[in-house]
């Protein structure tokens, strides 16, 4: 059974940057599609960022030029970074996986506040 576990959320400052990272198991992720969404309150979750097996990735418009998907497939780890943070950006970012078929697995999510 496939687990995503995201960290590297936090209260910060506009301007500043960080990286969340979501680790896998359960399954070797170089073989899948992987992503980042996020979740403002009362609106829906939308795509931040994916990134294929083959390295083709896929941005918003609202992060082009200042977040970057990246994997270190040796430690079954995707990573969003995330530089000149905006107010907008807050939000809970979830780690996604696509399994096929279908079928998608989630993280728990983590917490991105950005303080003006």
């Amino acid at each position: 059974q496939v687990q995503l576990v995201e960290s590297g959320g936090g209260l910060v400052q506009t301007g500043v940057s960080l990286r969340l990272s979501c680790v896998a198991s359960g399954l070797t992720i170089r073989f899948y599609a992987m992503g980042w969404y996020r979740q403002a309150p009362g609106n829906q979750r939308e795509m931040v960022a994916t990134r294929t097996n083959s390295g083709s990735t896929n941005y918003a418009d609202s992060v082009k030029g200042r977040f970057t998907i990246s994997r270190d497939n040796a430690k079954n780890t995707v990573y969003l970074q995330m530089n000149s943070l905006k107010p907008e950006d807050t939000a809970v970012y979830y780690c996604n996986i696509v399994l096929g078929w279908g079928k998608n697995g989630w993280g728990q999510g983590t917490q991105v506040t950005v303080s003006s």
